[in-house]
């Protein structure tokens, strides 16, 4: 493995993000279940943590490249999202988002929703940076 790849290795794996949340009937919608946008505000804030916990710098959300919804998560659930660093580039990072739903007083969970964020690193003047230091 290169000083890079093995740079980038170990900052993956520092980065990675769990955050669990409770789903209450604020962020619920009409059928009772957490409401989607309030599911994609979460996995934007999951996704940037993991990405600036991997780079330390100023970035912004480019894209969400595919999200599915696989599950309804009805309230009163309990949430755990990992996000992952996927992909490293020169000046952008993909993060993998993970949500799983689990009942509050029963065992078992399961996948409920997948989604891929896109960010770019960026200077004090808001053009694209590099994401890592130069190691060669």
């Amino acid at each position: 493995m290169t000083p890079r790849e093995q740079e980038i290795q170990r900052r993956i794996e520092l980065s990675e993000t769990r955050v669990v949340k409770a789903v209450f009937p604020p962020t619920t919608n009409h059928h009772n279940t957490l409401f989607g946008g309030t599911a994609l505000a979460w996995m934007d804030e999951v996704s940037f943590i993991a990405a600036t916990r991997f780079c330390r710098l100023p970035l912004v959300t480019v894209s969400s490249d595919r999200i599915d919804f696989k599950h309804a998560i009805p309230a009163g659930s309990l949430v755990e999202l990992i996000g992952r660093v996927i992909k490293v580039g020169n000046t952008s990072l993909k993060v993998e988002v993970e949500v799983y739903v689990e009942g509050m007083y029963c065992g078992g969970r399961e996948k409920a929703i997948t989604g891929v964020f896109s960010f770019v690193a960026i200077g004090e003047d808001q053009k694209p940076v590099p994401v890592l230091p130069d190691l060669s």
